[in-house]
């Protein structure tokens, strides 16, 4: 069978957006570049969006390191270019290293593309939909050295539609089949609105699936919120309501009828972790049944119940030490296996980590939807009329 692992990263070279940009935008195109005492920053302009890490899978705690080292004005351990290997933005190095892990699929999630829409957007729409193109296009070569076994992940925003149009045309072409888009607001307005059902017509249509992964995007509490200083960190918010971002996209995708209007739009939601799935279906359905019978009124006429539209067409990453044995069986088979390689947090050896579990161990042979078919619909499931 073959083994799909539903979240791994390339990581963009230091020239990726220069050399992809439109020859008329390259002024605003992102760079990583080198600060006096040699760590590495991704730059937009004269502004710091992030820190340029290699990381290593299980090693948090040495990029936790590098951080004080920056602000202790010392230099770092190792220069990036001599730290990055050439499995990490090589495609066919990368295929390499998933022979090594016995994995024969991968999606591939940019890596510094988690780390600037939010705020680059709120700077300029335009370099922040110039640069997202330029990815795009690079994710044209990753699907041709790929062999057919890597599947690069576009990077969109909803804001301009006539430009989200122009790019699912070319992503179409270029046989790439899923896109990051940001479990946001659109502009104020909510992904359900009805102004936005040409854009999910168009996912469909180019057999382009949307799907939520963990990102630097326009955020669901109100900034005040956040009382971290640094706006280049990780906010604890963030990473202690990880999944808040998509259960709210989804269940508004639901509830409002867009699922309904559209049956052949799929949605992913991968590295928002997965416990939180069960006792929100039980919450999705006893939330809209109680608040239709209290106001005499459902948001959306529905066919079916809210949870029954998650179950069918919403496909969501669950890493091992998650126990997804123990989610299939609350939820049903809608996960998905994943390393998310080679971030800190992730792992190199994902089929042991599966099978590890004395009581809930899973492998491919016995689990083919978490290992195979669930993400095999997100790139297949639809292909448009």
């Amino acid at each position: 069978m073959v083994v799909i692992d539903s979240d791994q990263h390339l990581f963009e070279a230091r020239s990726l957006w220069r050399d992809h940009v439109e020859p008329a935008q390259r002024d605003d195109a992102l760079r990583i570049e080198d600060d006096a005492l040699g760590h590495a920053w991704l730059r937009w302009r004269d502004v710091t969006l992030g820190a340029a890490d290699v990381q290593v899978p299980g090693e948090t705690d040495a990029i936790g390191e590098r951080r004080r080292a920056e602000r202790e004005g010392r230099p770092p351990a190792a220069r990036y270019d001599d730290a990055l290997p050439r499995s990490y933005w090589e495609p066919a190095a990368r295929l390499d290293a998933l022979d090594g892990m016995g994995v024969d699929e991968a999606v591939l999630f940019p890596n510094y593309g988690l780390l600037w829409e939010r705020r680059l957007g709120r700077l300029s729409t335009p370099s922040m939909l110039a640069n997202m193109a330029a990815w795009n296009r690079w994710c044209a070569t990753v699907v041709s050295d790929g062999r057919g076994r890597l599947h690069p992940v576009a990077h969109l925003s909803l804001r301009d539609p006539r430009w989200l149009e122009q790019q699912l045309t070319a992503l179409d072409r270029a046989d790439v089949r899923l896109a990051m888009i940001a479990p946001a607001l659109v502009d104020g307005r909510p992904l359900s609105h009805p102004g936005h059902d040409r854009i999910w017509s168009s996912f469909v249509t180019h057999g382009v699936t949307p799907v939520f992964h963990v990102a630097d995007q326009p955020r669901v509490f109100d900034d005040a919120w956040y009382t971290d200083e640094d706006d280049r960190i990780v906010p604890a918010l963030d990473s202690i309501f990880l999944w808040t971002p998509a259960a709210l996209a989804v269940t508004d995708l639901i509830v409002n009828g867009t699922l309904e209007r559209h049956p052949d739009l799929w949605l992913g939601i991968v590295e928002l972790s997965a416990v939180w799935v069960p006792m929100y279906l039980m919450m999705l359905d006893g939330g809209w049944e109680f608040t239709r019978r209290l106001n005499g009124r459902a948001p959306d006429e529905l066919a079916r119940r809210p949870s029954e539209y998650f179950r069918d067409r919403v496909r969501v990453s669950a890493f091992a030490y998650e126990l997804p044995a123990r989610l299939v069986r609350q939820s049903g088979e809608l996960f998905m296996c994943c390393s998310d390689f080679p971030h800190s947090e992730g792992t190199a050896n994902p089929l042991a980590d599966y099978a590890a579990h004395p009581r809930h161990g899973l492998t491919p042979d016995a689990s083919p939807a978490l290992f195979s078919a669930n993400a095999r619909e997100l790139l297949d499931g639809h292909r448009g009329s």
